[in-house]
């Protein structure tokens, strides 16, 4: 019998900084593919020619990946989707610029994510729903980005994508946001494994990079408002009050197209309260050193209002670090109860966990990669290609 074919699956590029998450997740995807389940998959990347050449190089190095360049595939300056590409998959039923590149690349599954390219596109596709943001708290988007984005899911479920989720939390929103549908849909939980190649850093030399001390807690989020970095500046402050110094190292774009100056007003405010030792931002900052403040840590805080299936947790999870998460049902789904929780306006209990995880840290400590990590992986990767596999033959099933 002669070997099947390798899929070959379109992805369009996800600029860290506009979606950190997103980046992360494909590039772990793809690098998880490969080392797991080398010569099933073939991504083929679609970048913009715009996109950071340093991070399209880093994905195009990974075995087995492909990368196509196209003005096509440019993105709108304040987010991921331009309008007039979703205008014209609506209105024509096809992005026809981005089919005909599919088309050259003979391209056999189409990975949706944030873009939309029409009811009348002739490949398979899955429709990836991080979460349901807008729906959970429509408060934090204009009128015109809530319906823009809201319009996206509904086309997509009108032309009968297979819908992928991250967690069962997501699907239990689906259902209640948009019952009835008869799509197929598939939780398909993601797992983190980075390369030998971002831990080669020593964490010792990134600490001193930052000025940091040898003991601080590590915030990764992207500056945006739902990420609720204002409770930990409250939590800060709250402590300091008390007589305890503690420093949270934050890190990630300080831009949101939503909300302009949010970072400059909350860096105020540190600054009025006397925080600027407290609450260090360190901006955009590289993956390896990422990890290594990380592994570092005393402990990961994710204060979020609102996740899918957090990036900064899973990481946590897969290097056993101790993890100080607001009280979402996805992050107790993901951490299995395996973490300290906190109400997202609850300055009180955060200030209590901070205090607690820091009078128990050991003086240094890095943390290697866990145990089942590995099998948590294979996991992933069983199941995502499960899932393209009966996508690209017409098969998908709910």
């Amino acid at each position: 019998m002669p070997e099947r074919a390798p899929l070959r699956i379109a992805f369009t590029n996800i600029p860290r900084r506009l979606w950190a998450g997103g980046y992360n997740y494909q590039r772990n995807l793809f690098e998880v593919l490969n080392r797991h389940s080398p010569g099933t998959v073939v991504p083929v990347l679609f970048a913009g020619t715009a996109d950071d050449p340093d991070e399209i190089a880093v994905l195009a190095g990974i075995p087995g990946v492909e990368v196509v360049r196209s003005p096509v595939f440019d993105h709108a300056a304040t987010g991921l989707a331009r309008a007039t590409d979703l205008a014209r998959a609506i209105v024509f039923g096809l992005d026809a610029p981005a089919a005909a590149a599919f088309t050259a690349s003979k391209i056999d599954m189409v990975f949706e994510s944030a873009r939309f390219f029409g009811w009348r596109l002739p490949f398979p596709a899955v429709a990836w729903f991080p979460d349901f943001q807008h729906r959970l708290l429509p408060h934090l988007f204009s009128r015109s980005a809530y319906w823009r984005r809201d319009l996206g899911f509904r086309v997509q479920i009108a032309s009968g994508r297979h819908i992928m989720l991250s967690s069962a939390t997501a699907l239990g929103d689906l259902k209640k946001f948009y019952p009835g549908n008869s799509n197929g849909v598939s939780v398909v939980r993601f797992a983190t494994a980075p390369p030998a190649s971002l831990l080669a850093t020593q964490p010792s030399d990134v600490i001193a990079h930052y000025g940091l001390p040898p003991r601080y807690f590590y915030l990764p989020n992207q500056f945006w408002r739902h990420k609720n970095h204002q409770i930990v500046v409250d939590a800060l402050d709250l402590l300091k009050r008390r007589g305890l110094d503690v420093v949270v190292a934050a890190s990630g774009s300080t831009q949101d197209f939503r909300e302009s100056g949010l970072f400059e007003r909350t860096m105020s405010e540190v600054r009025s309260r006397g925080l600027e030792s407290n609450f260090k931002h360190l901006g955009m900052i590289p993956l390896d050193h990422v990890y290594a403040l990380l592994r570092a840590s005393t402990a990961l805080i994710n204060p979020s209002r609102c996740e899918g299936w957090s990036t900064t947790v899973e990481e946590a999870k897969s290097f056993g670090v101790p993890m100080l998460l607001s009280g979402l049902d996805v992050h107790r789904e993901q951490t299995g109860g395996k973490a300290r929780y906190f109400g997202v306006d609850d300055v009180q209990a955060l200030a209590d966990h901070i205090r607690d995880a820091a009078e128990s840290a050991p003086d240094a400590v890095v943390r290697q990669l866990q145990p089942d990590l590995d099998d948590r992986v294979r996991a992933f990767v069983a199941d995502f290609v499960h899932l393209a596999t009966e996508v690209a033959r017409g098969a998908g099933t709910s």
